[in-house]
């Protein structure tokens, strides 16, 4: 009988090694953030001991252990966004490191959109800036500092009324500044929500399930019980147009979202960009929402005409956010706390989850919570 010998002999690999190897090692982009480790420490930011100058890996000197079970075995998920401590109150945020020759507009744009003038209205969904921090030795580099947000769809939703909620909040920014801006990248991931009243304690940052401080799982509430917040994260792309010079005509700009109709056999002529942005919104929706979900079907009619081939079929986001609106009215009480059924659904699960789904709706009702829930 054959089989992988106790110890292996200094000639062969335990399984692993190489990638515990490979991330023992900082990337070129991480050592960027090595490199300015001091400087923010100084401007009061803390990195985590991966970005420290001397990290040794902590799971180095241990190898029968699960190299992922370390805390600093985690890099950063891009190489322009970094996780960090702010000092001054001991709060969450994320380093987001902006190139002026790749996005020259995001920092102002971003700024504009968080103005004094715009940010107290309450349907402004523009993640908030901390501050900006101009780098003292790369004057190509501005970062922005942000508060840690968590992805849209995490946890998932539970009910009708959580996606209702969520989906009323994305197009309630139309009635903001739909008129001089647009996104040009409206996909899952560059929608986030504050987390602090479904997460007090909140989590740690790159491994969202794991609790802040890595000795367990983060504890949260459901959206129900504690209603949040969501917000567009990332404006690189993202262009302001002055009304009195009529409806805009540029080049396409892809984003994320390769599948925009106009793009595919594009033939040079200059495009409105607004109808591309409904058209991401309502992408958004079928593939995140229509495609994993049963009885939010009530919801096709509008995403249906958001994603029509020819842009100008297509709602604009005012008419969009109207519709939306109307398709609420009908709907009644039951409905809206009704559980969200994944259509993917194990039959055995989905026997837990309606058990569940019960008792949480019988305490939200005698503590009166609305089957929408909306933030303070």
């Amino acid at each position: 009988m054959t089989g992988t010998p106790a110890n292996p002999s200094p000639g062969l690999s335990a399984p692993g090694s190489d990638r515990r190897s490979r991330r023992g090692k900082l990337t070129k982009a991480e050592c960027w953030w090595r490199d300015h480790q001091a400087w923010l420490a100084e401007r009061g930011y803390a990195l985590r001991s991966r970005y420290r100058p001397g990290w040794t890996p902590s799971w180095q000197d241990k190898p029968q252990s699960f190299a992922m079970d370390h805390e600093d075995w985690h890099m950063a998920e891009r190489a322009f966004l970094l996780d960090a401590l702010r000092i001054s109150d001991n709060s969450l945020v994320i380093l987001k490191r902006v190139k002026k020759s790749w996005n020259p507009e995001e920092v102002q744009l971003h700024q504009y959109l968080y103005s004094d003038s715009l940010k107290s209205d309450p349907r402004n969904h523009t993640v908030p800036i901390i501050e900006t921090l101009e780098v003292p030795d790369d004057d190509d580099s501005t970062i922005m500092v942000l508060p840690l947000f968590r992805d849209c769809n995490d946890p998932c939703w539970l009910t009708i009324g959580e996606i209702l909620s969520f989906i009323g909040q994305v197009l309630e920014v139309s009635a903001l500044d739909s008129a001089d801006s647009i996104c040009r990248d409206c996909q899952a991931p560059n929608i986030m929500y504050d987390p602090r009243p479904m997460y007090p304690d909140m989590f740690h940052p790159r491994v969202p399930d794991r609790s802040r401080d890595w000795r367990g799982r983060a504890k949260h509430y459901t959206r129900t019980a504690r209603p949040v917040k969501y917000y567009f994260i990332d404006f690189g792309l993202s262009r302001r147009y002055d009304p009195k010079e009529g409806p805009p005509r540029e080049h396409p700009i892809r984003g994320g979202d390769k599948t925009v109709p106009e793009f595919e056999n594009w033939n040079g002529e200059l495009l409105d960009p607004f109808p591309t942005d409904i058209y991401y919104l309502g992408n958004m929706m079928r593939t995140e929402i229509l495609q994993r979900y049963r009885g939010v079907e009530f919801l096709v009619p509008l995403v249906q005409d958001m994603v029509q081939t020819e842009p100008s079929k297509r709602p604009t986001i005012q008419e969009a956010s109207r519709r939306f609106e109307e398709l609420l009215k009908p709907l009644g009480y039951w409905t809206l706390r009704s559980r969200l059924v994944p259509r993917l659904e194990d039959p055995l699960e989905a026997l837990g989850h309606n058990i569940a789904h019960a008792f949480r709706t019988a305490r939200y009702i005698l503590t009166r919570k609305p089957a929408i829930p909306r933030p303070l």
